[in-house]
């Protein structure tokens, strides 16, 4: 009864339109309310116990850090220096976004961040270059994809929360992959602009790749300042999130000069905004998984895995499918929340899955969920900036949807690719 009418209460509640973070939260009141007979303020205090932690501490931190690094010219000479490196080849442009896209989600922590950040300096860039508006939305959705793979990534800080991972390892488990999306990217962009003759922009030049280098040096160097200081033991992730955030205001006010005091309240407010929705989507989420692990939910999971399948391959195949499809619903960070104590203990006990592996494949599915129709949340958001319709959008991210699919697989199959530079570092 409890699983049924909250299921049925958020479909119907998400289908008014109302945000995630809403449906997760009233259809667990209904539920509270109405079946359980339980007081509301329990609603309340279930949120803020999920909230309240060390760990998440990053969060808004690094929110801050990504807003300081975006307001502060950090975009722009991203693009600049991707355009050096990747610029002089067929479709150059629509590699450059690609390869932007990688080194922006090392910034931002958020899929849709950096589908914002790129898409709003680019989109209209290739169209005046000559690259149908469509196709260059589809890039741009694309390239966003991997902005919760590489970190540092939000969504596995989350997961790390909620599993008892160590975020470290998932951080630098999450390199391998989300390189492999981004050149995986460039190669389907190449092609494309190949049969379709998309000229490169202007000539190779190491001297040109030299000079946007050392334009963009201090902005590359935060990544490595943040796992470079986990790694060393010189400071814990949370720690390393604070030190983020003072980096990014530092090279935004100091170094290149293009924040100002007077940029500062829209900065924090930003910030601010994009933690709020967060952390409170993951209260939300965290009292709806609440209710469903009270219903037995992942009980009846694990026996319907069981006599399936015996095989981790096979559960992991399922569990992508399932992924995939609750990527292109849900907030990424709440399908986290919501199924990590339900999938977790099935992977770990059940099938001998390493909870680091299965974190990162995790995150992997659901970005790939943030392109996949008909409502991943990176086309609502291409949409938004291109005006043109989900449909048409669509149409042109299926060549790169295919390609994020076969990477998918290739890491569902070797495990070694997500695994080998953690256990190279320990």
């Amino acid at each position: 009864m409890t699983l049924w009418v909250i299921l049925t209460s958020f479909v119907l509640i998400l289908a008014t339109g109302a945000s995630i973070g809403v449906a997760l939260g009233l259809s667990s009141a209904i539920v509270l309310y109405a079946v359980l007979d339980m007081p509301l303020i329990v609603v309340v205090q279930r949120m803020f116990t999920s909230v309240d932690s060390f760990s998440f501490m990053a969060v808004p931190f690094f929110m801050l850090a990504g807003a300081f690094m975006s307001d502060g010219g950090v975009t722009r000479r991203i693009v600049d220096f991707s355009m050096a490196l990747v610029g002089a080849l067929a479709g150059g442009l629509a590699l450059v976004v690609a390869v932007a896209g990688m080194f922006f989600a090392a910034l931002s922590g958020s899929s849709a961040a950096t589908t914002a950040a790129i898409g709003a300096s680019m989109i209209d860039e290739m169209e005046r270059r000559g690259y149908p508006r469509s196709f260059a939305a589809a890039v741009v959705a694309s390239g966003g994809t991997v902005g919760i793979v590489i970190p540092p990534s939000i969504t596995m800080v989350v997961y790390g929360s909620i599993a008892n991972t160590s975020i470290a390892d998932l951080f630098i488990a999450g390199f391998a992959p989300g390189i492999l999306m981004g050149v995986s990217m460039c190669v389907v962009s190449w092609v494309i602009s190949k049969r379709n003759g998309y000229q490169g922009e202007g000539h190779f030049s190491v001297m040109r790749i030299l000079r946007s280098f050392r334009e963009c040096f201090w902005a590359l160097m935060m990544p490595v300042i943040i796992l470079g200081g986990i790694y060393t033991g010189i400071f814990t992730p949370t720690e390393a999130a604070a030190v983020a955030a003072v980096y990014g205001a530092l090279v935004g006010f100091f170094i290149y000069r293009e924040l100002t005091l007077a940029h500062l309240p829209k900065t924090l407010l930003s910030a601010a905004y994009n933690t709020t929705m967060i952390m409170f989507v993951v209260g939300a989420a965290n009292l709806f998984g609440w209710i469903l692990t009270n219903a037995q939910v992942p009980h009846m999971l694990a026996r319907s895995f069981a006599t399936l399948t015996d095989s981790p391959i096979v559960f992991l195949m399922l569990v992508n499918v399932l992924l995939l499809f609750i990527g292109t619903l849900i907030n990424a960070s709440a399908a986290v929340v919501i199924l990590t104590p339900i999938l977790l203990p099935v992977a770990t006990t059940g099938m001998g899955i390493d909870p680091m592996f299965f974190g990162v494949l995790m995150v992997v599915n659901l970005a790939i969920g943030c392109i996949t129709p008909p409502v991943g949340l990176d086309l609502f958001v291409v949409a938004s900036i291109t005006g043109l319709s989900i449909d048409k959008v669509t149409a042109k991210v299926m060549p790169y949807l295919i390609m994020l699919l076969v990477d998918l697989v290739l890491l569902t199959y070797f495990p070694s690719i997500i695994t080998f530079l953690p256990d190279l570092l320990r």
